[in-house]
């Protein structure tokens, strides 16, 4: 028999998580819930059953439409805002937290612009999104995959941060501090049976492409060898892959979905 654990209202929403004796609910954080590939994940993982907690910052009205998306499926989905850009409050989000089985981090800002015009609040933003808040979080919801000795942590990286960018330096450097945090994370936890890898995307069609002139998207499309970019929910399929079984003996790893754009 299942038995509430805590009863959330969000709006028009009543939200439980749930606990008992028997229960094989799967819970998954993903961060940037709200955004193109975070919305992406989130309902392919609904439509496989997996219940979710669904972090956001600033757009509420994304995260209702959202909600609506998801409820057909039946399971718990659980909104929980929060900036990860602000020191320190990455704590309200690990407080809304209770049974946890995975972490998908998709939460990210872009930058573009010449290196030398970089501001400090930029760099720090960048940093503290991208890098800061994927190790908080993790760190801090660690035990409670450490205790079911299983899990899945898994970071959408990006492929600046494999090959880098100009134009793009400091987006760059955050995106390979997350390849290197998957790379080291993975050995340390390995054999408590948590497996840590990542997915660096080429060019997505999201609302991050959104500061591209159609004429520079075009530009971009024509260096790709397939001749597109990709959609979202090609990312979000291999995000599933990460999570199943079908990758278990995978840890480490940095899958490139890039349509050829870096072989």
């Amino acid at each position: 028999m299942r038995k509430s654990l805590c009863l959330f209202l969000y709006g028009d929403y009543q939200i439980i998580i749930r606990n008992g004796a028997g229960l094989l609910e799967k819970y998954i954080l993903i961060t940037g819930a709200t955004g193109g590939i975070g919305r992406a994940v989130a309902n392919l993982l609904a439509s496989k059953g997996y219940s979710l907690y669904l972090h956001y910052n600033q757009n509420e009205q994304a995260m209702r439409t959202l909600l609506k998306e998801l409820q057909p499926f039946g399971k718990d989905y659980l909104p929980i805002q929060c900036d990860l850009g602000k020191k320190g409050e990455y704590k309200n989000l690990i407080n809304s937290i209770f049974s946890i089985d995975g972490i998908v981090h998709t939460s990210g800002i872009s930058h573009y612009g010449l290196f030398a015009d970089v501001q400090d609040e930029t760099v720090e933003s960048l940093w503290d999104i991208h890098v800061s808040s994927i190790m908080y979080i993790s760190r801090d919801l660690l035990p409670k995959m450490l205790s079911k000795q299983e899990g899945n942590i898994i970071v959408i990286s990006s492929i600046w941060g494999q090959i880098g960018a100009s134009m793009e330096v400091a987006y760059s450097t955050v995106k390979g501090a997350q390849i290197a945090f998957v790379k080291a994370l993975s050995k340390e936890l390995a054999f408590n049976g948590i497996r840590v890898n990542g997915v660096a995307p080429g060019a997505v069609d999201t609302n991050m492409m959104a500061n591209f002139t159609q004429e520079e998207k075009n530009f971009i499309q024509d260096e790709i060898p397939m001749g597109r970019m990709a959609q979202p929910e090609e990312i979000a399929e291999s995000v599933l892959f990460l999570l199943s079984e079908k990758s278990s003996y995978m840890t480490g790893q940095i899958l490139s979905l890039n349509g050829g754009w870096s072989v």
